[in-house]
């Protein structure tokens, strides 16, 4: 498993010791449904096969003790399950941190660790690494004790972590599919009612992801900005539709486009994309059961141009890369994933075209940005879990 001994052997070298639980929690890349997770509607995203893992033993007291491998050269940082409070410089510390102190809100007594992490997944490509850090952190916590803590209610503790402890007002999406994820199937997932369904996707294609390596920080972006639109959207449209909208999701496109003239431009845009992209969702679990691939791309291309026009989430790079992919032979449909601002697209590829359109993209992105970007194929992986090793080799 790609990582694992780099993890071991950073472990014995900080505690003198092998650990005694091996954590790994996967990034999800969404196929569609962007932006619709914290509008209460819905999302089709897939856990991959790049993760974070996390090695830990038991201490005998309330302290964490935590070293990131992947953080200029490794960064470590400690605090005490009593009293967690805010790190003031280690983004990344602040993930751990929050986490820990939600999964202590679930009535889980918690116990110190000794605990080294490193990741196989592209910091800031919009694969949510951050997700798989909280998941990641909550399972190997709670595996010290005898307490569970169900992949839902994982799932929202975590989401709970990133808005309140890291200040992101991101939805329940990238948690849920980092704890839930299903081999082999996409989940589609109604984010009001935390359900979902495995979606077995379309034969004959393969989902590929291209990180433009142009990092984003959603703290430091447009997100939260578009996450505040939304909201003053839904109370707008409360008063000229004269009924409670708790979110966009209770909008229909019907009674949309009869008050959408009464909306500031910025906010009618916003709200039609969101509107537009949950039926896309449901569009493409339908062509996904028919096996149509040719369909699902189509709604993968409708969902970017909603995504850069009405959305504004897109990026210079973000546009290069997807016009790069869309002339490639055997590519049905290229779209930016996660939030946007930069990060990466997905791209649904024709089996037989995979390696092609993997080497051109990457030689036809460098020549035109100057960038060096990673172009990867992805697989529909579990959700996060334990690992079983014996000298070096692991399962999970």
């Amino acid at each position: 498993m790609p990582g694992l001994n780099t993890l071991l052997d950073a472990f014995q070298r900080i505690y003198g010791t092998r650990p005694t639980k091996i954590a790994r929690a996967p990034g999800r890349v969404n196929l569609i449904g962007e932006h619709t997770d914290y509008n209460e509607g819905f999302v089709m995203p897939i856990a991959i096969d790049r993760e974070v893992l996390i090695a830990a033993r038991e201490r005998d007291d309330n302290q964490v003790h935590v070293t990131a491998l992947d953080v200029e050269g490794g960064q470590a940082d400690q605090f005490t399950l009593d009293d967690i409070p805010h790190h003031p410089d280690y983004r990344w510390a602040n993930y751990v941190r929050g986490t820990a102190y939600y999964l202590a809100q679930e009535n889980v007594r918690l116990t110190g660790i000794d605990a080294v992490m490193t990741s196989t997944l592209p910091s800031g490509a919009g694969l949510s690494s951050s997700a798989a850090l909280e998941v990641c952190t909550a399972t190997i916590l709670q595996a010290f004790t005898p307490w569970r803590v169900g992949g839902v209610a994982i799932a929202k503790l975590c989401q709970q972590a990133e808005n309140h402890f890291v200040g992101v007002k991101s939805g329940i999406m990238d948690q849920y599919a980092s704890a839930l994820g299903e081999r082999g199937a996409a989940l589609k997932i109604d984010c009001r009612a935390l359900t979902y369904k495995a979606v077995k996707l379309p034969r004959g294609v393969t989902i590929v992801v291209a990180d433009t390596n142009k990092k984003r920080h959603l703290a430091g972006s447009d997100y939260n900005t578009r996450y505040m639109e939304c909201r003053n959207a839904a109370m707008l449209l409360s008063q000229l539709l004269d009924r409670d909208i708790p979110a966009l999701r209770d909008v229909s496109l019907k009674e949309f486009k009869t008050v959408a003239k009464h909306l500031p431009d910025n906010l009618m845009r916003r709200v039609r994309h969101v509107l537009t992209e949950n039926e896309r969702v449901q569009k493409a679990a339908r062509a996904a059961k028919r096996n149509d691939a040719v369909k699902f791309g189509a709604l993968m291309n409708e969902s970017q141009t909603s995504l850069r026009e009405d959305f504004e989430a897109s990026s210079p790079e973000l546009d290069i890369m997807v016009e790069i992919a869309r002339k490639q032979e055997g590519c049905l449909g290229a779209r930016l994933t996660g939030a946007g601002w930069g990060g990466a697209t997905v791209n649904l590829v024709r089996d037989e075209h995979v390696d092609t359109f993997v080497q051109q993209v990457d030689w036809e992105y460098r020549e035109r940005t100057g960038i060096v970007p990673w172009v990867s194929p992805v697989r529909a992986s579990p959700g996060a879990g334990m690992i079983e090793w014996e000298q070096g080799e692991a399962k999970a």
